[in-house]
């Protein structure tokens, strides 16, 4: 008797060791986690820097299991953007999904929640980016003209189809140009943090020479709308 009651004993120490002790986040429960990913659109022409948002489709989604180093299970999500990891036993799990800086880094969005038995669990949305707009910055400004025929005044305005220039600092050429609209405001978008020139032509009143005028832009954090704290000021030769 005393031997099969140490048999007994060995048996449930041997048992309560295995995965199906394990009471612990998991697999082998009736557990539902689930959520939806959302792609985070950043459209041209959006001086607000309002992101649009689009259903993210296949996407691959993680679930870490409590306190684990590495993750559980991955799943795809659908063509609604929502995901879903099943089977669960309670406790907390934290759900990722990867999300691409300009760069081409790719960083991890998570959310942790917690799930009680048989229960669904609804993670909040997750929001990615594809690393082509994301972190980018505006920079936008205003032209205003005096024009002169011949040396004489012939009015001033909003230098309407003016064109202007943006290049990095300690660069020659410019990277892109742009056009002032009828209100004098022109606008560089998905601009990445560094030291920035922007700058436009202004006629000389006697000889009718063009030349440059600069002003220097700092954009030091990404998602910023700068607004140039003077507007250019040009003369123009008609």
């Amino acid at each position: 008797m005393k031997r099969l009651t140490e048999f007994l004993l060995m048996l449930f120490a041997l048992a309560c060791v295995m995965p199906s002790c394990n009471k612990g986040p998991g697999e082998g429960g009736r557990g539902t986690v689930q959520g939806f990913v959302q792609l985070v659109h950043h459209p041209d022409d959006d001086f607000t820097l309002t992101p649009d948002t689009m259903v993210a489709a296949k996407t691959d989604v993680f679930i870490v299991y409590g306190d684990e180093a590495f993750y559980g299970d991955d799943v795809e999500t659908g063509s609604d953007g929502m995901y879903r990891f099943e089977y669960l036993l309670p406790g907390h799990y934290t759900v990722f999904a990867y999300s691409v800086l300009p760069s081409g880094e790719k960083i991890t969005v998570s959310e942790t929640v917690e799930l009680a038995k048989g229960a669904v669990a609804e993670v909040p949305t997750l929001y990615i980016h594809d690393g082509k707009a994301y972190g980018t910055s505006i920079v936008k400004g205003q032209v205003h003209a005096t024009y002169y025929h011949n040396g004489s005044y012939r009015g001033e305005g909003w230098a309407c189809e003016h064109r202007v220039y943006i290049r990095r600092v300690g660069e020659d050429l410019p990277f892109n140009d742009t056009r002032v609209g009828p209100d004098g405001w022109f606008a560089f978008q998905k601009l990445q943090p560094g030291n920035y020139e922007v700058f436009t032509v202004s006629d000389d009143i006697n000889t009718e020479i063009p030349d440059f005028v600069y002003q220097s832009i700092l954009v030091d954090e990404a998602g910023q709308v700068i607004e140039m704290e003077e507007q250019f000021e040009v003369i123009i030769n008609v």
